[in-house]
């Protein structure tokens, strides 16, 4: 498995990427650091990578109620980066479609 996960695709991340055009989320793994997130986004993408925020997410306790009785679950932690890309430079993941 690599760095990189997955790009964050969220109506939340969406509305930071058109106020700032040059930074995108990436799902990526939890071991991972900040120089070896910058160098996978660079050889992927293309792209210059000026900053490389990281946040680490804890896995949250889930219960619900059903016929049965309750039943009790864990969501999976994982890792977030936020990348700022030099100016002028753009990410376009749906050009494969």
């Amino acid at each position: 498995m690599g760095i990189i996960i997955k790009p964050v695709i969220t109506e939340k991340q969406t509305a930071i990427t058109e106020k700032l055009p040059h930074r995108y989320g990436f799902r990526v793994s939890p071991d991972a650091n900040k120089l070896e997130i910058k160098k996978a986004i660079e050889d992927m993408y293309n792209v210059t990578v000026e900053e490389v925020n990281t946040m680490n997410y804890s896995g949250k306790k889930k219960s619900r109620y059903t016929k049965s009785g309750v039943i009790s679950g864990k969501q999976t932690a994982f890792k977030k980066a936020v990348v700022t890309l030099k100016s002028g430079e753009v990410i376009d993941f749906f050009s494969n479609i």
